[in-house]
């Protein structure tokens, strides 16, 4: 059979077909392997045979034996800094169903470019947690197929890597430059690192080459700045190397990719049917997939502080508080979620630290509490209300404590972990005392009549009533603006420890139907201090 007719039953030009049975040629693709194997009518087992040879001889290749790199298909993308995008239903899985964006086809055309001979660089440019780095993963995956190598300088340090081998890298390697600014950044490293990667690019004999990169917008722009006359110029090699070579990553996912996203959910990915939860309204998914391993860390991990804090903020959420939870609310609600010995342990400003915690960022600028200061309202200037600045509006010389908001993965979590337990006496006082939401107020009293939180139920209701009836300043907020411990609506005064003891943990199933008596897992009718068993 000839070349021309083998072509024309393989379905593949004359040049590849060509290539593909010279001795000293490039090693075929898989596909066209398998296409030639089709055309020539051989059998499955001799088919399988070519294709593992043809696998073997990519792997060997044409690289010297001291270049740097392994094969692409060792490579797993946990260990080149794809984050991790946790567990579904406990299973660990590794990475979610991926999404197409734009700037994919823009990676796919450099890929092409260097399947084809040619050597690329390409530095995706974004904001923290954005999908840069899965993107270049996915990007290169055409390229294993082909044998090509994957370099990650990271021993001793990356920069010290960089410099040591960038001279032995051979030709089908991808140079994996995660977090460039490690690289270009460096004082010291930078500039030579840059001029030894024009000279890679550039060689033809050590061609083709991909280098793929990372950078957050500050780093890209603090190297595309020029200098002032005169000045230093600590970026010049850096400047020029990434001219034409950065491709922006956009913080969120276009409407075409969310609907993709949820087609992948719909067929069964749980990952990304989680995260859509969270993301369909704002549309940053990535960091929504990203961030929710470390929340959970943060969450599990945490001091015992942190916990109770994130405990009393998950608990005010799934029995009905709004998304902003006052400050003092949820310092005030977390006494109760220490033992003795952890409430022992505390320092005296245990709160304002508990907060710091909780609102240090993650992957994707995400954090488990996040702070809303509250807006200032802004209104035509009229007569001063009495109290204020002359001419100046009541807001202008106004302060007000800032809230705090829960981030979503964590809601959901409390929501799926926390369903059986009833927050201590701690969470109901700082609710009444605390809370100025009539809304919320009315929900936490149901809430704490199915737990059999009468005395509670009834103060949250009439804390709420007269919040409605606007009889202000009395009740919790008079005795708040005076220093002293909420009142009672009745008028009396509870006594306020400055930390609730006694059981913290209760059955906490909905009311029995009418006629039954609820049951503990004893089976004797449970009283409210029925705890649960285990631990919490």
């Amino acid at each position: 059979m000839s070349r021309t007719l083998l072509a024309a039953r393989a379905g593949l030009g004359r040049t590849t077909v060509h290539e593909a049975l010279r001795a000293d040629g490039n090693v075929p693709s898989a596909e066209t392997v398998a296409a030639l194997a089709t055309a020539l009518g051989l059998p499955e087992t001799q088919r399988r045979e070519l294709l593992e040879l043809r696998r073997t001889a990519a792997d060997l290749g044409t690289v010297p034996e001291t270049a740097p790199g392994r094969p692409i298909r060792t490579w797993d993308p946990h260990v080149l800094e794809v984050h991790p995008a946790g567990t579904a239903d406990g299973s660990p899985q590794t990475q979610p169903g991926y999404v197409r964006r734009a700037h994919d086809e823009v990676l796919a055309n450099a890929v092409h470019a260097a399947q084809n001979g040619h050597s690329r660089m390409l530095v995706l440019v974004g904001s923290s947690s954005t999908g840069k780095t899965r993107a270049c993963w996915e990007a290169v995956q055409p390229l294993s197929d082909s044998g090509w190598r994957l370099w990650h300088p990271v021993d001793p340090t990356r920069s010290e890597a960089a410099i040591t081998g960038i001279g032995r890298v051979g030709p089908r390697t991808v140079l994996w430059l995660n977090e460039a600014q490690h690289y270009l950044g460096n004082p010291k490293t930078g500039e030579h690192i840059a001029a030894a990667l024009h000279t890679l690019l550039n060689n033809p004999d050590r061609a083709p080459v991909l280098v793929l990169g990372t950078l957050w917008p500050e780093y890209a722009d603090r190297y595309a700045t020029l200098p002032e006359p005169h000045g230093t110029d600590p970026h010049s090699r850096v400047r020029e190397l990434l001219a034409y070579r950065t491709l922006t990553v956009p913080d969120t996912f276009p409407r075409t990719a969310l609907a993709a996203a949820e087609a992948l959910a719909g067929a069964g990915d749980e990952l990304l049917a989680a995260a859509l939860t969270r993301a369909a309204a704002h549309g940053r998914l990535a960091q929504e997939l990203a961030g929710a391993p470390e929340l959970l860390r943060r969450f599990e991990h945490g001091a015992p502080r942190t916990r109770a804090l994130l405990k009393a903020a998950m608990d005010a959420r799934r029995l009905g508080v709004g998304l902003h939870q006052p400050q003092d609310f949820l310092v005030t609600a977390a006494t109760g979620y220490l033992d003795d010995h952890e409430w022992e342990e505390l320092p005296t400003d245990w709160g304002e630290a508990a907060l710091a915690d909780t609102t240090r960022r993650v992957h994707g600028k995400l954090a488990p509490l996040r702070r809303i200061d509250p807006r200032r309202a802004h209104r035509p200037l009229g007569r001063p209300v009495p109290g204020t600045q002359a001419g100046l509006p009541e807001e202008a010389g106004a302060t007000s404590s800032s809230s705090f908001r829960l981030a979503d993965y964590l809601d959901q979590h409390g929501r799926a972990i926390r369903w059986r337990l009833c927050p201590p006496a701690s969470f109901w006082w700082a609710a009444y005392a605390h809370l100025d939401s009539p809304d919320d107020l009315d929900r936490l009293a149901e809430a704490a009549q199915d737990r059999y939180r009468m005395e509670w139920a009834s103060m949250l209701r009439d804390r709420a009533a007269h919040l409605r009836a606007g009889e202000a300043p009395t009740g919790a907020a008079q005795d708040k603006e005076q220093g002293g411990a909420p009142r009672r609506p009745d008028g009396s005064q509870p006594t306020t420890p400055t930390r609730f003891s006694g059981p913290r943990w209760r059955v906490c199933g909905p009311r029995p139907k009418a006629g039954k008596a609820p049951r503990s897992s004893t089976g004797r009718p449970p009283t409210p201090d029925t705890p649960l068993p285990g631990p919490n």
